[in-house]
């Protein structure tokens, strides 16, 4: 093994044990935010967005990673969209979060229980899922109505996981089914150049890579109120795909 190679190998996993220490430290600031902010910040826009920065700092502290972001004046702070994006790397979660919007994820259930990560995403009312739980769904698309109507904007990646190849697989219907009952507009997100920046199934930093992140037009309710579900996801994933450099 090179000089080199060590070096990334060493970095890389130092780099991790600078998360894991760091996030014990953020995860007491977030829950003392929380307690503050709490009688007069219902829509938790404030812890959201130390999240952001949160998770901004590994991107910061990186130096194999610069993330470029565009259009990021198409969101409204005011409003609540249902935001959705291809899904190429680990990375994502927090190249999304460089966007500074308030939003809720949805995650695994099982993410929740890490130490640290998972009890500040509990703090900033993230929403569970299981996977293949039929309840579990069920409760997660009501918690995700109740959300935008509470003027609360939901971020999904519609593809179900992480793409192998780069490109952009075909979209579940869930997050288009709550846009259209709730009449919410889609603000679709396109990432590019993050697949080999932190791969699937690794915890390895990849070489240098400039991810983008482009926020794309507002598509408002209106534009596809009388369009059935799965034409609303065929719609949206050709938009999105036809911006992902790996599907071109």
């Amino acid at each position: 093994m090179s000089f080199k190679s060590v070096f990334v190998l060493f970095y890389s996993y130092a780099f991790i044990a600078f998360i894991g220490i760091s996030s014990m430290f953020m995860v007491v600031i977030a829950f003392l935010i929380r307690i503050i902010t709490l009688p007069f910040d219902k829509r938790l826009i404030i812890i959201n967005l130390f999240s952001s920065f949160w998770a901004s700092l590994y991107i910061w502290l990186m130096p194999a990673w610069s993330v470029k972001i565009k259009n990021r004046n198409k969101l409204d702070m005011k409003k609540s969209y249902v935001l959705v994006s291809n899904h190429q790397s680990q990375l994502d979660i927090l190249v999304i979060f460089r966007l500074f919007f308030p939003f809720r994820w949805i995650s695994k259930a099982s993410v929740f229980k890490l130490p640290f990560i998972g009890w500040n995403m509990l703090l900033n009312g993230h929403v569970k899922l299981k996977r293949g739980d039929k309840q579990s769904i069920k409760q997660m698309m009501a918690c995700c109505e109740q959300l935008l109507a509470q003027n609360v904007s939901i971020m999904m990646f519609p593809e179900g996981t992480r793409s192998k190849t780069g490109i952009v697989k075909p979209f579940k219907p869930g997050a288009f089914i709550l846009a259209k009952k709730m009449k919410k507009s889609i603000i679709p997100l396109v990432i590019n150049n993050s697949k080999n920046a932190l791969p699937k199934y690794s915890l390895t930093s990849q070489g240098r890579h400039s991810i983008e992140l482009n926020v794309l037009d507002e598509i408002p309710y209106s534009e596809f109120a009388n369009m059935k579900t799965e034409d609303i996801a065929q719609m949206v994933q050709a938009i999105i795909a036809s911006h992902v450099k790996n599907h071109q």
